[in-house]
């Protein structure tokens, strides 16, 4: 094994898009492992939006990133030193030290993986934090009833794909999903199954929405905010129900974003706007992991990921692509 390894770092705080000169890479010791600590060697990491929020130095829900210090994020890795009571040298295992290509883990913040099972991307996707993201967000959050008619903004990344077809397969009547590009409109109708989609950028949303859902939406999965939060009041009808996820579209602004402008028809349709964090919603993994993953072995539930191959030092450019919308599905970096 190596005795040293790299990392990456914040090198500093972005003021309105991140660019390389945010990232560092520095060289280090890899580390040894404690009592009840394991140390593992990254095979797959994660870089999701939330992330980007991270990077300012705000209070939020989560601590952000330090500068000078190594960035975090999930990452699926093969242990090569244990010397915690349940990991064994050879195990693969789930935990929250990417971007960096050796970690030492706490026992405790680790989940043994099972390559065996699924492939070890879909731990940091499909049947990880995306995929319970957006099975509690619609389910719970949006109280998702068969019949409703379903808008999904980011349906081609890795929480939207996701959202969109498990609506499909527990009764929506209709789902409808926004996407960047018309490849990604393409995938998610012909593909995912989505009923209607279209290409933001090809003109207002609000007017676009309105096409695709003629009779109007009972629920909105939001995960870009700005334009699409507005175009989605706009269309919901009476009692809607809106899961906010994430607002990509605002992350990278750097003055305050303007608020919808028709908030009032929160008030006149009696609208439900409810924040989720996945970590509220852990005691459903396992409701989640058993009906995701009979859906992926029937062949109902698909899923695409983006794979930057090239390891740690690809971290900053597949981060930025995400933000950019380079993705379909999950965007991953494989080390």
């Amino acid at each position: 094994m190596t005795s040293t390894a790299l990392e990456v770092r914040l090198a500093s705080r972005p003021k309105g898009w991140p660019t390389d000169e945010n990232f560092e890479i520095a060289e280090v010791e890899v580390p040894t492992p404690g009592e009840g600590q394991i140390l593992v060697r990254n095979v797959v990491m994660s870089v999701d939006p939330y992330m980007r929020g991270r990077m300012n130095d705000v209070k939020s829900y989560v601590p952000p990133f330090q500068v000078g210090a190594p960035l975090e994020g999930g990452a699926v890795g093969e242990v090569v030193a244990s010397n915690a009571e349940g990991f064994a040298v050879g195990d693969h295992v789930l935990h929250g030290l990417g971007w960096r290509e050796y970690a030492v883990v706490d026992g405790k913040r680790a989940a043994k993986v099972d390559g065996d099972v699924a492939p070890l991307t879909t731990y940091l996707g499909v049947l990880g934090m995306p995929g319970l993201t957006a099975y509690a967000g619609l389910l719970v959050t949006a109280e998702f009833k068969p019949g409703d008619v379903v808008f999904v903004s980011g349906a081609a990344g890795a929480v939207g794909q996701i959202v969109g077809q498990i609506a499909r397969l527990k009764g929506a009547s209709r789902v409808i999903g926004s996407a960047g590009s018309a490849e990604k409109v393409k995938y998610l109708t012909e593909e995912l199954g989505f009923d209607a989609a279209f290409n933001y950028k090809d003109g207002p949303v609000a007017e676009q929405l309105a096409a695709a859902a003629p009779d109007g939406i009972d629920v909105y999965f939001d995960n870009v905010g700005g334009e699409h939060l507005e175009a989605a009041i706009e269309s919901l009808n009476l009692n809607g129900r809106v899961t906010i996820c994430g607002a990509i579209s605002q992350y990278n602004a750097d003055k305050p974003p303007t608020g919808p402008r028709n908030i009032i028809q929160v008030l006149s349709k009696r609208l439900t706007l409810r924040g989720m964090l996945v970590g509220d919603h852990q005691a459903l993994q396992p409701q989640f992991v058993a009906e995701v993953a009979a859906w992926i072995k029937s062949g109902e539930l698909k899923y695409s990921e983006t794979v930057v191959e090239g390891g740690v030092r690809q971290a900053p450019a597949a981060f930025l692509g995400l933000l950019r919308g380079e993705n379909t599905g999950k965007m991953l970096v494989k080390f």
